[in-house]
């Protein structure tokens, strides 16, 4: 049971590894509105934002701000759902933004190398796709001018 313990821990572990956590300049309303407009105009389809706070405060607690965006590109998703129908857990993708325990706002997501590994797709080209493009929203979403 010990060892089983164990190796369930290693794989945890190395799950985590495969979340990236970038930093925000913006607040977390402007960086999810950032999100979505940059998805707009990519073609990308926003299907939800989830209000983690106010789902909280909807059953009397407290939590930091944290908003989780889902969006995709159903053509590529189907694709890729056909290949292994149990993508369709991982998608679409999603970008949690949220402020952390120092008050700094934080972007984080899973990169296309984890749901290529988890999945056993073989997608080379696909993960770099992916994993450029959530690089670059990001990147332009955490960027607000300081004036």
């Amino acid at each position: 049971m010990k060892k089983l313990l164990i190796v369930l821990a290693c794989g945890i572990s190395l799950m985590a590894n495969d979340i990236i956590i970038k930093e925000s300049s913006c607040s977390v309303t402007k960086t999810i509105q950032n999100i979505k407009t940059i998805l707009g105009k990519k073609g990308l389809r926003v299907f939800k934002v989830v209000n983690h706070q106010k789902n909280a405060k909807s059953v009397n607690m407290k939590m930091r701000e944290s908003k989780l965006i889902v969006f995709g590109n159903p053509k590529l998703g189907t694709s890729l759902m056909k290949k292994d129908m149990t993508v369709g857990l991982d998608l679409p993708m999603k970008i949690l933004v949220y402020k952390d325990k120092d008050e700094k706002v934080r972007m984080a997501y899973r990169n296309g190398t984890w749901l290529a590994g988890v999945h056993a797709l073989s997608i080379p080209a696909r993960e770099k796709k992916i994993n450029g493009a959530m690089d670059k929203i990001t990147t332009k979403a955490g960027t607000c001018t300081q004036g």
